[in-house]
């Protein structure tokens, strides 16, 4: 395992039924094909040595044994192999005889696993054959010239890494307790199914939500090999499934009713995994009293790591397939948040702040959508644009149009005489554009708002983002602090899809023309002058970096615990082309600064609602000293 990730595969060689010597050849190749693409663990179909769909020739004694010499075959040609193979075959244990997984690696039978849950019903009759593990009392046999002890319990299998795989096959996933439920409790950080399932309309989607809602629950990878071309058609036909699951997500799928042999293959996040399990205290609790033995596998040789599967650079947007669903979602939340707040407070009025950016457009229309939900008048909604030294006609023709067509109250006041008056106050040359120069433009925004409030008995609703809480890209007690913050749980990268979702979403044509143009305009706080022909000068991301990047840095930082040099290979991956090494590294190290100093702002943040699955509540998610070192991630990023 190296950084986190483990390569392995899902194969669906060519099958001819009872052909044990023609199955074993054709298992050979794939498992070469797959030691060459450096894959650890690769796993086959159900019964794959002789083939699913033999029937009552699995009571034929010449089909075992040269199932078992298949075995002995795989074992010798894989004696100068690292991979760890998984393959199916009928095994006589005693009285029994059972439908197994065989796990080789080096030339060695490791184990031979046993089925569990036999179907027997509609077209299965799997117990006319074969004997459950429930049958199974622990036993050593001779198998393929070696000692294997065959065993009903849970079975854990270690390689190199640590990482721990158990197997079960095709039905027991089917069964109300999965024995993979064991297995991942007892430690198992993969689950490798082999598989024999028919096709039958609607049953793939099925079988893909069961597959997807078992490695969620167990928090594992999951993967899945089920048989295809060359099985009996006599009565059912089957499609040939490689699936491979990470906590719930699919990674890999293979092309169903493909006539040729299939193998898919990607790397496993193990790292991944089991910070998700460290951070559910209901898995780590429903572990209690759950034990498996453990096979040690041996080690393999180091390759050269390079992460082939694919990274979303983006990983706070939905999918375009979802993203209608996820954006009414994502304002349902919001919208059901606010109107909560405003009734528990018996508040019929909201103030907000307005300047033609892309965070007060939000806020703006969740509290448009709260209102009308509520039945309250949109007049409701006092909507304040504040014009400073820094703004841009622009962005104000864009807060009046917005404000004007939503059809809300609207307050224009300009602060630049007050904030001239303020720095008279406090003895400040207006010419020198520092911090002090622009923290006291948003301080002054920030008291007109709640004093408004006060005056109209209404809430101040604030408009600050995920992303500008992460990066501390806020004014302390300024644009920092409002009554309610309804963007509080959205990342800034999400929120131009937001507005594009509203503009095109039966809003009126003179709101979508004003959307479309925020989404379109520079980010800026606009507290500097603009430039001589009148356009934005101060530009966010030309300061603390691309926001994209970013909330890439969020998402793995905050939702995995990832270090460093995790995200900086992470992030090499995912913008290929688009950022170089020397950027990302720029601006991860910015964001490790940034996010360490910045979290006195968080700490006493309004409240907001959640929205994903990356929080910065210091009362939710996130709950860190203000005056904790970041040195340990800062050495980590200079050494990159």
């Amino acid at each position: 395992m190296q950084n986190g990730y483990i390569k392995i595969g899902a194969a669906i060689p060519s099958v001819k039924v009872a052909d044990c010597a023609y199955n074993v050849q054709q298992i050979e190749e794939m498992i070469a094909q797959a030691e060459e693409q450096g894959v650890e663990i690769v796993v086959f179909p159900e019964l794959c040595i002789t083939g699913y769909s033999c029937q009552d020739l699995f009571c034929q004694q010449a089909l075992m044994e040269q199932a078992e010499a298949g075995v002995l075959k795989l074992m010798d040609f894989t004696r100068q192999m690292d991979i760890i193979s998984i393959v199916g075959l009928p095994v006589c244990v005693g009285d029994l005889r059972l439908n197994c997984a065989a796990v080789i690696q080096k030339g060695a039978l490791v184990s031979l696993v046993p089925k569990t849950y036999l179907p027997n019903y509609r077209e299965f009759y799997e117990k006319r054959w074969f004997a459950s593990a429930q049958d199974l009392r622990p036993a050593d046999i001779r198998f393929a010239g070696n000692m294997v002890t065959v065993s009903p319990d849970p079975t854990l299998f270690r390689t190199y890494g640590d990482v721990l795989f158990g197997i079960e096959i095709c039905e027991d996933v089917w069964a109300p307790a999965p024995p993979s439920n064991r297995l991942a409790l007892s430690g198992a950080d993969l689950v490798f199914n082999l598989s024999a399932s028919d096709e039958l309309i609607g049953k793939h989607e099925y079988l893909k939500s069961l597959l997807a809602q078992q490695s969620a629950r167990t928090i594992a990878g999951y993967v899945y090999s089920g048989c295809g071309f060359g099985e009996s058609t006599q009565d059912v036909v089957y499609g040939g499934n490689a699936l491979i699951f990470e906590n719930g997500k699919l990674l890999e799928e293979a092309d169903r009713f493909s006539l040729n042999p299939q193998m898919k293959i990607t790397q496993i996040d193990v790292e991944m995994l089991r910070a998700e399990r460290r951070n559910n205290s209901t898995y780590v609790n429903a572990q209690r009293g759950f034990v498996a033995r453990t096979i040690d596998m041996h080690s393999v040789r180091q390759r050269d790591f390079q992460l082939v599967r694919h990274v979303n650079p983006h990983p706070f947007i939905p999918q375009k397939d979802d993203m209608k669903k996820s954006c009414d979602e994502i304002f349902n939340i919001q919208v059901c948040a606010l109107a909560k707040r405003m009734v528990h407070t018996h508040c019929q009025k909201v103030v907000v702040g307005i300047s033609g950016g892309l965070d007060s457009t939000l806020a703006l229309l969740v509290c448009v959508k709260t209102f009308d939900k509520l039945n309250l008048p949109r007049t409701g909604i006092i909507g304040v644009t504040m014009p400073g030294f820094g703004t841009t006609d622009r962005t104000y023709r864009n807060a009046l149009s917005l404000m004007s067509s939503l059809g809300i109250a609207v307050r224009e006041i300009s602060i630049v005489k007050a904030v001239k008056q303020h720095f008279e106050d406090i003895g400040h040359d207006i010419s020198t554009h520092d911090v002090t120069y622009e923290n006291a433009q948003a301080r002054e925004r920030t008291q007109l708002l709640m004093d408004i409030s006060n005056q109209v008995g209404g809430l101040v609703v604030g408009t600050g983002d995920l992303s500008e809480l992460a990066l501390g890209w806020a004014t302390y007690n300024g644009d920092h602090m409002s009554m309610y913050g309804v963007n509080a749980g959205i990342p800034k990268t999400l929120i131009r899809h937001l507005l594009r979702f509203v503009a095109y979403s039966g809003i009126d044509e003179q709101s979508r023309t004003t959307l479309l143009d925020v989404i379109d305009t520079p980010i800026s706080p606009e507290l500097t002058p603009a430039d001589e022909h009148g356009n934005i000068q101060q530009k966010t991301e030309d300061l603390v970096g691309p926001y994209e990047l970013h909330d890439f840095f969020i998402y793995y930082f905050l939702r995995f615990g990832f270090s460093p040099r995790k995200i900086f290979m992470l992030a090499q991956k995912a913008f290929d082309g688009t950022y170089d090494s020397d950027a990302i590294k720029k601006w991860l190290t910015v964001f490790v600064r940034r996010f360490f100093a910045q979290q006195f702002k968080r700490s006493c943040l309004p409240d907001g609602p959640k929205v994903g699955s990356v929080s910065l509540s210091p009362r939710g998610d996130w709950r860190m000293p203000s005056d904790a070192s970041c040195a340990l991630w800062l050495n980590e990023c200079e050494q990159l």
